[in-house]
């Protein structure tokens, strides 16, 4: 076929699948003092028996900061988002509570590894103290078989690149799928690095959702016929009874 003439196509399209979501919102600075009015006291008292980090050495707190008072600012903060992420995904389940909330401290030179926080729905952090150099967090391709095949790229984009880094700041909050690997640089600051983390998960979970999805639920199942052009979006199917 002539190449300046033929039509071989009548059009063309990239259909996004499965997207992983980060959701990030900045606190007023107002709000952000008066968190840090609270919460960095607290954590220094609960440290006061504790010799200074070492240079590559991190700290960790008990995991029930959320029922403490000095963190109700923010864990309402932490709440209002949730619930506006819920909204958006359209997830038929409102009720849901922070299972753990804890912080982490940093010295210079201290990193975090790749991990992920099992049996929770979203994870989120905030971040109390940031410096240049101690600013950053990154997320990792949750896609597992991704990686068998990596040919060299011309230019790094967010459709080719295993993983992402999000620059943060003092007052930053991240919201993410609890299941996303993420972690942490070394510390390339003189000063200590501060967050907070939480783990947020649906309170009726094992009353509404981990309940097999047939009978009352069936029809929620059932998807139509797409659109022409459209994809369809079928949920993932529960194995049949026995």
């Amino acid at each position: 076929m002539s190449k300046e003439s033929a039509r071989w196509v009548s059009s063309s399209d990239v259909i996004p699948m499965f997207p992983t979501l980060v959701w990030r919102a900045e606190l007023e600075a107002q709000l952000q003092r008066d968190i840090a009015a609270r919460v960095l006291p607290l954590l220094a008292r609960m440290r006061g028996p504790l010799p200074p980090l070492a240079p590559g050495r991190g700290w960790q707190s008990i995991q029930t900061l959320h029922t403490l008072g000095e963190f109700q600012d923010l864990v309402s903060c932490v709440s209002r988002v949730v619930s506006g992420i819920l909204r958006f995904l359209k997830v038929g389940c409102e009720a849901f509570e922070i299972s753990a909330c804890w912080a982490t401290i940093l010295a210079t030179g201290a990193a975090h590894r790749v991990h992920q926080h099992p049996n929770n729905y979203l994870s989120a952090v905030y971040y109390l103290r940031t410096h240049p150099g101690a600013d950053s967090i990154n997320f990792h391709d949750p896609r597992s078989q991704s990686g068998v095949i990596r040919p060299p790229v011309v230019g790094l984009t967010a459709n080719n690149t295993d993983q992402v880094v999000v620059r943060v700041r003092n007052g930053t909050l991240l919201v993410f799928p609890a299941y996303l690997q993420h972690s942490v640089d070394a510390n390339g600051s003189a000063a200590e690095r501060i967050s907070i983390s939480f783990n947020i998960m649906f309170s009726d979970f094992t009353e509404n959702i981990s309940k097999p999805l047939w009978g009352k639920f069936e029809a929620a199942r059932r998807t139509s016929r797409p659109e022409k052009g459209k994809a369809r979006m079928v949920r993932k199917r529960k194995p049949a009874r026995h």
